[in-house]
This record gives C-alpha cells, structure tokens and sequence, in this order.
C-alpha cells in the first residue's frame, strides 16, 4: 500500500472509494446595497424624496372653505354689478315716466290753452279775475317746459308747422315776399315741451316769388 500525499489545505479526506470532498467555497459577501445601516442612508421613499433636495409641492389644492369663499365672493360681486344697473334703470325709466305723465297732462288742456290765446286775441282776457286765473294755468304750465310758438313770418319749417292752406302774399306788406315758403298766418299756434313737439303749429304759408 502506497503512502498517500498530504491533503492540501482546505481538502477533506476521502469520503469514499476513489471520492474526495469538494474543497469548502467561502461564503459569500453580502451585496453592497442590500443592507443599509440607518446611518448609512434613509428607509422610507419619502425620506429618501427629501434627502435628494425636493420639497413637497406648494401647487397643493386648495382648503375647501377657502374655495367656498372664492365662490360666494364673485358671487357677491356679480349680484351688485346686476344691482347698480339695475338701479340705472330704474331711475332712468322713472325720468321718462314723469316726463310722459306731465306731457299727457299738458296735451289734455291744450284746447283750453287755445281758448285763452283766443280770448287774449280778441281782447276778452284784458282784465279781470278770468285773466288772472289764466295766467296762473299758463304760468305754472311753463314750469314744465311748456312753451307756445309760432308767428307769422317765420320760415316754414315742416317739423314745426303743418301748413293747412297755400295763400297769396299779404297785400298790406306784414309779411314781406322771401325766396323761400315763409308762414304768413297761424291759424293755430303750436306747443312744445323742451325739444319735444307736443303739437305743430298750424298755419298758411306763401310759396317764393
């Protein structure tokens, strides 16, 4: 029987006939990463967000109450805008309404003023309580923007006269001759309240030479 060599290092004995132990690996060294120490590094993602530097966003949604608030405020701001207008009109409508009311009511006693320019014509309002009493009417009428117009020798003007007859120049020279359609006679004088034609004089008029 042949001596046998000596086993290297790290080489077990035979285990069998002809059979030797595979020599032992060493172990393995742990993965770098796989385990960090707490010292060596943050655990949670969300520390590891703010180690690298970022912060948490400031485009967060809003507080509920402070998006309520929002809503009631233009809210707010919508109803008063509608308010003021509102408000325009109504006191814009409020001028016409009086103005119409006050034009109906003149319109109403236009044929008593006629009656009195016709007295006054005729010399029957010369004196006495009856004329005192029209001058009154007439007076507190002009506080409205009343105003009688028209008088012979005026220019015809179609959007203050209405022209009832065509006649001949008077021969007694009231009205001198012009080169264009003169009222040489009212027939009826016209009223107006302001810029406003309550009734167009109506008159005679003379056709150029």
């Amino acid at each position: 029987m042949t001596d046998q060599a000596p086993m290297p290092d790290g080489v077990e004995e035979v285990v069998g006939a002809g059979e030797t132990a595979a020599p032992t690996a060493p172990a393995a060294a742990p993965l770098q990463g796989d385990i960090l120490d707490e010292a060596d590094g943050p655990q949670h993602p969300g520390d590891a967000t703010e180690a690298a530097g970022e912060q948490p966003s400031d485009s967060a949604d809003l507080h509920p109450d402070t998006v309520l608030a929002g809503e009631r405020l233009a809210d707010l701001q919508r109803l008063q805008a509608e308010y003021v207008n509102y408000k325009r009109r109504v006191d814009r409508d409020r001028a016409v309404v009086q103005e119409r009311a006050a034009q109906s009511v003149i319109e109403a006693l236009l044929p008593v003023l006629d009656d009195i320019h016709a007295a006054r014509e005729h010399g029957d309002l010369v004196d006495g309580p009856f004329s005192a009493i029209a001058d009154k009417l007439e007076s507190t009428l002009g506080k409205f923007g009343l105003e009688r117009y028209g008088a012979a020798g005026e220019q015809f003007d179609p959007n203050l006269h209405e022209a009832l007859m065509h006649t001949a120049w008077p021969q007694d020279g009231s009205v001198q001759p012009t080169d264009s359609t003169t009222v040489v006679q009212v027939l009826q004088p016209g009223y107006r309240a302001g810029e406003q034609i309550l009734r167009a004089a109506r008159v005679a008029v003379a056709d150029p030479e």
